[in-house]
């Protein structure tokens, strides 16, 4: 997906053609979770390092029970809400609205997120997942 850009002489404003706009697609994920999906749609797949940028919308019970990753990183940002990290390494704590957590999942990881018990009564949890690929040196 090229992008054209054009820089005026002497200053910071480029212009830049979009060449294709594409809608994030809701899908379901995990028990019950609701995400729209943007970068690694059929459409969208060709964005390494990027591989998946979700917005994720979940309530209780809902969330992403245990599940394995391996070879990328995932960037999670809480919009609104807050959610219970845990994984098999035995790392927990609670991304809070406005926290990120950064996990590397190199050799592999198995980990939940889900709805916090301490939210305060929030009910509605929203974020950003980005998945970043690693390269083959940190994967193995």
């Amino acid at each position: 997906m090229p992008i054209s850009e054009k820089s005026s002489s002497g200053n910071n404003n480029n212009k830049r053609l979009v060449v294709k706009k594409l809608f994030a697609r809701q899908q379901h994920e995990g028990y019950g979770a609701v995400v729209r999906r943007s970068i690694g749609r059929f459409e969208l797949r060709y964005f390494d390092p990027f591989l998946v940028l979700d917005e994720f919308s979940v309530s209780a019970p809902a969330g992403f029970p245990d599940h394995p990753h391996r070879g990328f990183e995932t960037v999670t940002y809480m919009l609104e809400g807050e959610i219970l990290h845990e994984d098999c390494e035995g790392h927990k704590g609670v991304i809070r609205e406005g926290g990120l957590q950064w996990m590397t999942a190199g050799k592999g990881i198995v980990h939940s997120e889900m709805p916090s018990s301490n939210a305060n009564g929030i009910t509605h949890n929203k974020g950003l997942q980005l998945w970043i690929n690693l390269s083959s040196k940190h994967k193995l």
